[in-house]
């Protein structure tokens, strides 16, 4: 079986641009006075396209030219957002110039447009208006040939079916696991306990498939009781793509609970010519300095998750300074990849095995019949089906949640054999990625963009969920008139979070640093996402998301190293380092369609050339 595509989602931008096309501001202020017919043509053409679109986008996962069509449509789609968003923007000037308000509002000083002026307004807009109908005229044609089939396809409200009660405890799921990974647990605790005597730095790695809990795994074992009271210091630090070795060791050292200076020291003061002595200037120290620092004479305990880094150079730079820690230090390294455990390990890796089936039938069991509160509730049918999931999952609790929770929304025989015969049994060169995007491919389309989005987040951030409904909002991904949009977001958010689309959701307290800084709630809820999930947001977003890494002078695309962002950019990421240098060095020799910009800290300096992100429509810092 090919491996599944996950399903490109473009139904909701296509409906945001009909709901900007048709707003009242636009005949109320004639701003599309002369251009009434190109207006017509498509109101009456993007009805026509919305129809089959939920056809298109199912036929887009096994057809290339329907994808290549829904590619196009999107790409189309943007274009119109943006221009229909000027035509928004003159519709509101002409207002507030007619109710007075346009000097108090600054216009008649700050001008967003070259000009004012109708006669140019109309000529350039008419012409950006006339090259839009044009494409979606083309595009209609190629949809007619391709023969798509109208869906009807329920209102939001009513897909969003499930209440809190119908939803499994994650808790019960970890306890699940827990109870499986005994053993493992028992092994490593004793594993790290015994290099207490080891005066050289101790490297185990955990090996095993995407989607077996090699993360948990680590975490259970960080939080054991006697590996807390055997290490003075434990520190953890999710690594993914980026090993850039400077940046990793500034977190670590920023993953301690106390720093230890102020990140300078003093040289030997030098003598003056009367004899005196003059204050020798404070040197900077280097970030692996203060990682030196920081572990020097500590038994500490380093886990770093999600490595992937080959690079022999840049493990020996880090592991040298590592070394000065005190009798007994241990790093605790999960990877997918057998390379790199050879390249860390000091001693043998340990291998993370598939569950056992009698725990992946129980993870299946209690997330499909979540809604069932006794047993006998449950339909003789379905559960006799379970054991043919379970062979789908090969052990992994991942592919066995996110299984269950989509069946939790089936409630007959025929629709699980559906499921069944659209999943393949996970394999070591797929992994779980096919069931994960099944599991994606079953949500409404409304669930899919607003999931998708999230591939702006680098892995393993800590979203603010709140923001994130926010985000939502703020790109019209949620349209709702009879119900609060936060009411529909939270109801989104918890519907994804239930099908393990989000994970690790919590309450946290903010930091005194946090409140004094960006004026936080003393609370918030917080999530993350599993990387093999933003794997799945990644494959559909493309390279509409990209990310300002930590590394000095570098834009990086989520799927390809750019020296410039792309113009194929619309939702940017911003890291804690210098975030506005990157930007502006970057918009200095290209103009993308920028969408949202978020940063990830505070910048020192201003933000250059935004002029050209007109189409802005978020702009958060994120910390």
């Amino acid at each position: 079986m090919a491996e599944l595509v996950a399903t490109m989602v473009v139904g909701p931008l296509l409906s945001i641009v009909k709901e900007k096309a048709s707003s009242y501001l636009l005949d109320q202020y004639k701003v599309m006075k002369g251009m009434e017919e190109q207006h017509e043509i498509l109101m009456r053409k993007l009805p026509a396209i919305l129809d089959i679109i939920t056809d298109a986008e199912q036929a887009a996962a096994h057809r290339e030219g329907a994808a290549a069509w829904l590619q196009a449509v999107k790409k189309v789609a943007y274009e119109a957002n943006e221009v229909f968003d000027e035509f928004k923007y003159e519709a509101l000037r002409r207002e507030a110039k007619r109710k007075g308000h346009y000097k108090e509002l600054g216009f008649d000083v700050v001008k967003l447009f070259p000009t004012h002026n109708r006669f140019v307004f109309h000529n350039r807009m008419g012409r950006k208006l006339c090259k839009i109908v044009q494409a979606i005229e083309v595009l209609v044609t190629e949809m007619n040939a391709f023969g798509f089939k109208y869906q009807q396809q329920p209102p939001v409200s009513s897909q969003l079916r499930r209440t809190d009660h119908a939803i499994a405890d994650p808790e019960e799921i970890k306890e699940i696991i827990n109870e499986s990974r005994a053993n493992d647990k028992t092994e490593i605790v004793s594993r790290l306990v015994v290099q207490g005597n080891n005066e050289s730095l101790t490297v185990i790695p955990i090996v095993g498939m995407g989607g077996l809990g090699k993360t948990t795994f680590a975490q259970v074992i960080y939080n054991v009781p006697e590996i807390q009271k055997h290490f003075d210091l434990l520190l953890w630090v999710c690594v993914s793509d980026n090993f850039d070795v400077d940046s990793l060791a500034t977190r670590i050292v920023e993953a301690a609970p106390e720093k230890k200076d102020d990140g300078t020291k003093e040289t030997a003061p030098k003598k003056k010519d009367d004899g005196t002595k003059e204050t020798a200037p404070k040197k900077k120290k280097t970030p692996l300095d203060k990682l030196q620092d920081l572990v020097s004479g500590q038994r500490y305990l380093l886990v770093l998750d999600d490595v992937w880094n080959k690079e022999v150079y840049k493990w020996k730079q880090l592991k040298a300074r590592l070394q000065h820690g005190g009798m007994g230090s241990v790093v605790l390294a999960t990877t997918r990849d057998g390379g790199v455990a050879d390249i860390m390990r000091t001693v043998e890796a340990y291998n993370l095995t598939a569950l056992k089936d009698q725990y992946i039938k129980e993870i299946i069991e209690t997330t499909a019949f979540s809604h069932f509160k006794k047993e006998e509730e449950r339909s003789a049918e379905l559960v006799n089906m379970v054991d043919k999931i379970v062979g789908r999952c090969s052990g992994s609790p991942l592919a066995a949640t996110a299984l269950g929770s989509m069946l939790s929304t089936k409630t007959s025989k025929e629709e699980w054999e559906t499921v069944l015969s659209r999943s393949s049994i996970c394999t070591e060169e797929n992994g779980i990625l096919p069931i994960l995007k099944l599991s994606y491919n079953d949500l409404s389309s409304r669930m899919k963009q607003c999931f998708a989005f999230c591939a702006i987040f680098p892995k393993d951030h800590k979203i603010d969920v709140d923001k994130l409904i926010q985000l939502w909002i703020a790109h019209d991904l949620i349209q709702e008139k009879q119900v609060r949009l936060e009411t529909i977001g939270k109801q989104i958010f918890n519907e994804l979070a239930s099908r393990s689309f989000f994970q690790d959701v919590e309450q946290v307290q903010a930091t005194v640093k946090e409140l004094e800084d960006s004026w936080s709630c003393y609370s918030r809820t917080t999530c993350k996402i599993h990387d093999l999930m933003h794997d799945v947001a990644l494959s559909v977003m493309g390279k509409e998301c990209v990310l300002a890494t930590d590394e000095q002078g570098k834009i990086e695309s989520v799927v390809a190293t750019e020296e410039t962002i792309p113009n194929t950019a619309r939702h940017l990421f911003l890291s804690r380092k210098e975030p506005e240098r990157k930007l502006n060095s970057s918009l200095e020799n290209s103009s993308p369609a920028i969408q949202t910009l978020l940063c990830d800290g505070h910048t020192e300096s201003s933000l250059q050339h935004l002029a050209k992100c007109s189409s802005l429509q978020a702009f958060q810092l994120c910390s």
